[in-house]
């Protein structure tokens, strides 16, 4: 099929290539033999009289007219799946649909075992990916990377429907043993000490609550840093740290170490998760189905708190 005589199937191979930025990995994605690839390559050349993918030392580079196609043709290739490919109808007890979502592991910890146990008590057979948090949550949208982010609703873009799916508080988790216990945590005593923060992987931008920290004009001594909610309160144990952590995770895991919870000397916001999803694929029954999930799984897990 063409348009503008271009033929639309050298579209999918321009979005791999654009991509890998390599041939030979372009075609293993679509299952095409190298050469076929090359081919491909060349009458893209000849259409946009651009060479798209320059030898820069051992790598190909996009160049400017391949890096504004490469936004584009997957925007084209995201609206053809979502509304001629999609499939009218969802029916989790007998898809093999792969949901791809991009959560923090306090997500994973506190909310999709509910997701899940839900799925089972429908019999589901859908599967789920589940990512780190990627570093441009809305571009993980647009080039189709990701189904559904859960990430915090200060993070969500403008661009895409959100959803507030639950909220919580924040706590100062310290070792049960340490001076804070004794003499409490007071706004001088919790700015002067050193702090456990998490900092998200392969991105600048930080953690909800430095985030707010920062925005507050605090500016806290780091003395660790992970990339792992969860580890924060095992991480002060046996110390005088300071971990800020979500209240329903230092709850759940504060019975089996001996940590102390203490209320933040600071006036944090509640901090709200929201999962986010492409605006194209609203009305997606498969997306309409885990969303629901979604929503049930923080209903039990906020009755439960």
């Amino acid at each position: 099929m063409r348009f503008n005589k271009l033929d639309l199937n050298l579209l999918v191979a321009l979005d791999v290539l654009l991509t890998e930025r390599s041939i030979t990995r372009a075609a293993e994605r679509v299952h095409l033999s190298q050469s076929a690839m090359s081919a491909s390559l060349g009458r893209l050349r000849d259409y946009f009289d651009d060479e798209l993918l320059v030898q820069v030392g051992r790598q190909l580079e996009l160049t400017p007219r391949a890096e504004v196609l490469r936004e584009a043709v997957r925007d084209v290739l995201v609206r053809i799946d979502t509304s001629i490919a999609a499939q009218p109808q969802f029916d989790c007890t007998t898809t093999d649909r792969e949901f791809r979502l991009c959560i923090s592991d306090y997500t994973m910890e506190l909310l999709v075992p509910r997701v899940l146990s839900l799925a089972a008590g429908q019999r589901s057979t859908a599967r789920f990916k589940l990512a780190p948090q990627a570093s441009s949550p809305a571009r993980a949208l647009e080039r189709g990377e990701a189904d559904l982010l859960v990430i915090p609703k200060a993070y969500c873009t403008a661009e895409h429907p959100m959803e507030t799916v639950f909220t919580d508080e924040f706590v100062c988790a310290v070792w049960s043993g340490s001076s804070h216990v004794r003499e409490g945590m007071s706004f001088e005593r919790y700015a002067g000490a050193g702090h456990v923060v998490m900092q998200p992987v392969n991105t600048d931008q930080p953690a909800f609550e430095s985030w707010f920290v920062q925005r507050y004009g605090l500016s806290r001594r780091i003395d660790v840093t992970t990339y792992s909610f969860a580890a924060l309160p095992f991480l002060v144990v046996g110390s005088e740290l300071v971990a800020t952590v979500h209240s329903m995770l230092a709850r759940d895991v504060a019975p089996a170490l001996p940590i102390t919870l203490l209320p933040l000397p600071l006036p944090m916001p509640t901090f709200e998760q929201a999962m986010q999803w492409h605006k194209y694929r609203s009305l997606d029954p498969g997306l309409l189905w885990l969303r629901g999930l979604m929503r049930q799984a923080a209903k039990d897990l906020q009755s439960a708190d």
